[in-house]
C-alpha cells in the first residue's frame, strides 16, 4: 500500500513537471523575421540605407550585408546573386518589382523633410489616409518601394 501511494505521488509530480515543461517550451518559442534581397547592387544599397534611413551594418562580407534599423529592432539582408557559397535557391536576383517595405517612425513629417533635403526622389508625397496612416514613399536602388509611416487615429 505504501509503495502504491508513493508511486502515485511520484507519478503525479512527474506529470505536473512534464506539463509545466511542455507549457514553458511552448511559451518560449519565438520567431524573428529577417527578410533578404538578392541583388548585384550591394554598395549602392548600403549607401542608400545608411545615408537615407540611418540603418547600421550588423554584418558585412564580400557577398552579403546585413543591416539593422536605427533602434536595432529589425534587420534586412542583401546577398549577391549566383554566389558559389550559396545553394541555387539563393542565386536568382530580385527583379525590382512586387516588393515593398513599411517602416513605422515616430515623426514621419520630420523624416520627410530630412529625406527631401537629401534630394532623394519622393515617389508618393506625404499624405494622410482615412484609415489612419500619415505616410510617404521612396524607392531603394533595387526598386523596392519603401512606405514610411506614422500611424494616426482613423477619420470618423
Amino acid at each position: 500500500m505504501k509503495t502504491t501511494v508513493l508511486f502515485l505521488c511520484f507519478s503525479a509530480i512527474a506529470l505536473q513537471v512534464q506539463g509545466q515543461a511542455k507549457n514553458t517550451h511552448l511559451k518560449s518559442k519565438t520567431m524573428k523575421l529577417n527578410a533578404g534581397v538578392i541583388t548585384e547592387k550591394l554598395a549602392e544599397t548600403k549607401e542608400f540605407y545608411t545615408s537615407v534611413l540611418d540603418f547600421g551594418v550588423t554584418f558585412e562580407n564580400e557577398f552579403y550585408i546585413l543591416m539593422h534599423t536605427p533602434n536595432k529592432e529589425a534587420e534586412l539582408g542583401f546577398l549577391l546573386p549566383n554566389h558559389p557559397s550559396q545553394k541555387p535557391l539563393f542565386h536568382q536576383k530580385f527583379n525590382g518589382k512586387g516588393m515593398y517595405l513599411t517602416i513605422e517612425v515616430d515623426d514621419v513629417d520630420a523624416l520627410y523633410e530630412k529625406i527631401r533635403a537629401k534630394a532623394v526622389e519622393i515617389k508618393i508625397p506625404i499624405r494622410d489616409e482615412p484609415w489612419g496612416d500619415r505616410h510617404f514613399a521612396i524607392q531603394d536602388p533595387n526598386g523596392i518601394a519603401i512606405d514610411l509611416v506614422t500611424y494616426t487615429a482613423p477619420e470618423d
